[in-house]
């Protein structure tokens, strides 16, 4: 149908694309079709995209410049609706401290660091389980998600942007870092939503019905 509205699901060979695409389908409004793509015209031609992720920085990097979608997904995070998560949301930084060192997208200045726990030895990394998110700004995709809800984490590194006027939401695992980032149409989270139950369903929602100008 011409109405109808195509989302596409990052594929680069690395996340939990069917959970992710499962999960934003049973919140999907209708005449939305939800598509799993490693095809750079998939990304160019779709209404809103969800860049998934999980595993290292530097295979996340190596994998999308080796598919030739690195420049796809930089143009759809500039001019779309855009969903990041987890690794999703690391590699749109400057670079990573993950493998001695990578290069990201540099779509935000800012750096990804590993977590330090000497001061807290009863944490372990990776930080994995269910943890608050503190939203520290009103947005769009918070609608009907109750303020330090728990979400579902897996992650050794985290973010560290340089412009804080970006940060929608913090998390404290032994340090406060950034879980969330805003800026424009693009929403990025370091936790997995479609792990995360009634609120990860309820980001999936928001983000399907968000029309941002």
């Amino acid at each position: 149908m011409s109405d109808q509205k195509l989302i596409t699901v990052v594929d680069y060979g690395m996340g939990n694309l069917r959970s992710v695409a499962k999960a934003a389908e049973q919140v999907a409004p209708t005449n939305t079709r939800i598509l799993i793509s490693q095809k750079s015209e998939d990304i160019e031609d779709a209404d809103a995209v969800i860049f998934p992720g999980q595993g290292a920085a530097k295979a996340c990097m190596q994998a999308l410049q080796t598919s030739g979608i690195d420049h796809a997904v930089v143009k759809a995070a500039s001019e779309k609706p855009f969903l990041g998560i987890c690794m999703g949301l690391q590699v749109l930084m400057t670079d990573s401290s993950e493998n001695q060192g990578v290069d990201c997208l540099n779509l935000f200045e800012g750096h990804v660091k590993a977590f330090d726990l000497h001061d807290y030895p009863e944490l372990k990394i990776p930080h994995m389980g269910w943890n608050q998110i503190h939203q520290t700004q009103a947005h769009p995709l918070w609608h009907q998600i109750p303020q330090d809800s728990r979400f579902y984490f897996v992650h050794s590194y985290f973010i560290e942007p340089e412009d804080t006027s970006i940060i929608s939401g913090t998390t404290t695992h032994g340090t406060t870092f950034t879980s969330v980032v805003a800026h424009n149409h693009l929403f990025a989270i370091q936790a997995h939503p479609e792990k995360s139950a009634q609120v990860g369903l309820q980001l999936f929602k928001n983000f399907l019905n968000w029309n941002p100008q």
